[in-house]
C-alpha cells in the first residue's frame, strides 16, 4: 500500500503569530526574534505556492503551512560572494549567480528579480556588494567580471 500523505494543517496569513519585517527580520507580538537559530530555521522553511509565501514545518504525521505577512518581500539576499561570478545567498539558503540585468533599485533599496520573485538585499549583503558598485550622475552601476553594468531604477515600489 502507498504510504499515507501526512495531514496538512494550513494557518492563514491573518492567523499567523509571526511576520517578516522590511529588513528581513522575523517578528512576533514581543518584537524581533532574538534567537538566531530560530530565525535561520524560519528563513530556511519559506516556500511559495499559489496562496503566497508560507513557512512549512513537518511534525511527523502532519505538515503545517503557516502563511505569513511580510512588509516588502519574503525573500532577501543575506550574503554575497564576490568571486569571478557574484554569488548570492538567499535567506532560504538557496544560492544563485547574480545576473546584472536582474538588479533594480526601488526607493532606497536594491533588489534582484529571480523567477518572477522580488528579492531584497539585506544591509549586510549591500555592505559586501558595495565594493563592486558605484554611483554616478548617470545612475547606479555594478562591476561584474571586469565589465560595468547599469542597474535600472524601478518606478515606485516594484519591478
Amino acid at each position: 500500500p502507498m504510504p499515507e500523505k501526512p495531514t496538512e494543517i494550513v494557518v492563514p496569513r491573518e492567523k499567523a503569530v509571526f511576520r517578516l519585517d522590511g529588513r528581513g527580520r522575523w517578528c512576533n507580538a514581543h518584537g524581533v526574534f532574538r534567537n538566531r537559530r530560530i530565525s535561520d530555521y524560519f528563513h530556511s522553511a519559506i516556500r511559495r505556492d499559489e496562496g503566497g509565501y508560507f513557512v512549512c514545518q513537518e511534525h511527523g504525521d502532519h505538515v503545517e503551512k503557516v502563511y505569513f505577512p511580510y512588509e516588502d518581500t519574503a525573500l532577501f539576499v543575506v550574503d554575497v560572494d564576490l568571486a569571478a561570478d557574484i554569488r548570492l545567498r538567499l535567506n532560504t539558503r538557496r544560492e544563485v549567480v547574480l545576473k546584472p540585468a536582474d538588479l533594480f533599485v526601488a526607493g532606497d533599496s536594491l533588489y534582484a528579480a529571480l523567477d518572477g520573485e522580488r528579492i531584497k538585499f539585506s544591509e549586510r549583503a549591500m555592505q559586501k556588494l558595495a565594493e563592486a558598485m558605484e554611483f554616478t550622475e548617470n545612475g547606479y552601476f555594478i562591476r561584474v567580471s571586469g565589465r560595468s553594468h547599469r542597474i535600472h531604477e524601478a518606478g515606485g515600489q516594484g519591478a
